[in-house]
């Protein structure tokens, strides 16, 4: 027994409709890029304010502005090329290239982290001898 009505039916397609064209704009948007998220938000604040800072919520809340793009761009390459291109040597060639500079990349990191700490701590020595002479009276 169906219980629905007709214009059960009638507003759950309507639904399915808008919500696939949502998803459509946000990756036409998204293929290209985020001066078209902002022109975007410009147009939805001109002609209908809340339309305007609905997308300005979205766009914080789904970091679609957010300055880290070391993931956004391994996602995008991993996604561009598939995998991989079909030749294996430069498969290979890219993988190793890609890790050898993960690498040097993590052993600069643990570098400033070294050289953060060394600064640090020199200052500290200084405070501390600072604080343990005794200042001279000026007459």
């Amino acid at each position: 027994m169906n219980t629905a009505t007709p214009w059960m039916n009638e507003s759950r397609d309507w639904s399915d409709r808008a919500r696939s064209a949502a998803f459509r704009a946000r990756d036409w948007l998204d293929a290209r890029g985020r001066a078209a998220w902002i022109a975007a938000m410009v147009v939805g604040f001109v002609l209908f304010w809340p339309v305007g800072l609905a997308l300005l919520f979205y766009m914080i809340w789904s970091k679609r502005m957010s300055c880290n793009s070391r993931s956004r761009n391994r996602h995008d390459r991993d996604r561009a090329y598939g995998g991989g291109t079909g030749n294996a040597a430069f498969d290979a060639y890219r993988e190793e290239t890609l890790r050898r500079l993960e690498e040097e990349r993590a052993q600069f990191t643990s570098f400033l982290e070294q050289l953060r700490a060394a600064k640090d701590k020199a200052e500290f020595d200084q405070f501390m001898a600072s604080r343990q002479t005794p200042e001279q009276p000026t007459p």
